[in-house]
């Protein structure tokens, strides 16, 4: 019985130690968070945030561009007036190399919790989901 159960122990140490990037691959991760904060504070530069919500009342007249820093997603309404949402971290970074965002709403509302599907424009292949989170307006003072 000891035989079987210390290669299985190894063979997770193994596999888990498999899944840690290297010191080159964390120097990537960590300069592409950088450069997503970086665009991400222009972005928002000169607004300021608002009491967050839980939901983005949306009409079949509202006319919004999201872009993607990150994990967090962007709703552009104007100039004056943009919504930030911060993802659970994953899966929908394609937004910033030009995905597409397709999300399901219910009764005209974009909310939190509600599952974001990133899909190449190209292709129309799935590239990765997220769940939203809460929406903070960002107004020109």
């Amino acid at each position: 019985m000891r035989t079987i159960v210390l290669p299985a122990a190894l063979l997770c140490s193994a596999v888990l130690a498999g899944c840690t990037p290297s010191a080159a691959q964390q120097g990537r991760i960590d300069t592409r968070a950088a450069t997503a904060q970086t665009k991400l504070d222009a972005a928002l530069a000169g607004l300021v945030p608002g009491k967050p919500t839980s939901c983005l009342p949306l009409s079949n007249s509202s006319q919004y561009q999201t872009e993607g820093y990150g994990p967090t997603i962007l709703y552009k309404f104007s100039r004056g007036l943009v919504y930030r949402n911060d993802t659970n971290g994953g899966g929908c970074e394609g937004i910033a190399r030009g995905d597409v965002l397709v999300t399901r709403q219910v009764g005209g509302q974009l909310c939190s919790g509600d599952i974001g599907t990133t899909v190449d424009s190209t292709s129309r292949f799935q590239t990765g989901s997220c769940a939203l989170g809460r929406f903070t307006p960002y107004r020109k003072p």
